[in-house]
């Protein structure tokens, strides 16, 4: 910005300037004349490219532009399932609806399976309860993490497919 560009011609654009290659000095003079402020906008380029704007409107006007990008991004929502490795039909079934429910509304599912004391022996059963967990859910979502063991908790990820949102 003004004093602080090094090149020693530059190509300047702006509002009430012909586009052309000036010398840094009469850019500067260009600039203060309509009491703005000469940015540099493309330092790579040769000659850099220099705009003739009011730089703090400049800054203002790129914060909103983030921040209407920023609300505009979605945020991903995770909802968790908690199973144990002896989990009945029953309470299958319960959380399998509860996760059809999250994947409907567009969230993304982590189910484990939490193995307290001595049940760690029952990797297995943990492993096709997921597996279990995922082949009914194959409708409204798809698998992005297998079953994973990390200390004594299994973990699979499910996110919604597109067309599952009604």
């Amino acid at each position: 910005m003004n004093e602080k560009i090094n090149a020693r011609k530059v190509r300047v654009v702006g509002e009430n300037v012909k586009v052309d290659v000036y010398p840094i000095e009469q850019a500067l003079k260009m600039a203060r004349e309509q009491n703005l402020d000469l940015v540099e906008i493309s330092p790579t380029a040769d000659p850099p490219v220099c705009k003739i704007i009011d730089y703090s409107k400049f800054k203002y006007e790129q914060k909103k532009k983030q921040k209407e990008i920023k609300a505009k991004a979605q945020k991903t929502v995770i909802k968790e399932i908690r199973f144990g490795p002896n989990t009945e039909e029953h309470d299958f079934n319960f959380k399998l609806n509860h996760a059809q429910k999250f994947l409907k509304e567009g969230a993304k599912v982590k189910a484990y399976v939490h193995f307290v004391g001595r049940t760690i022996v029952f990797k297995e059963r943990g492993e096709i309860l997921l597996l279990r967990f995922a082949q009914a859910l194959e409708d409204y979502g798809k698998v992005e993490q297998m079953p994973k063991l990390e200390g004594k908790r299994m973990t699979m990820f499910l996110t919604p497919k597109p067309n599952s949102k009604k």
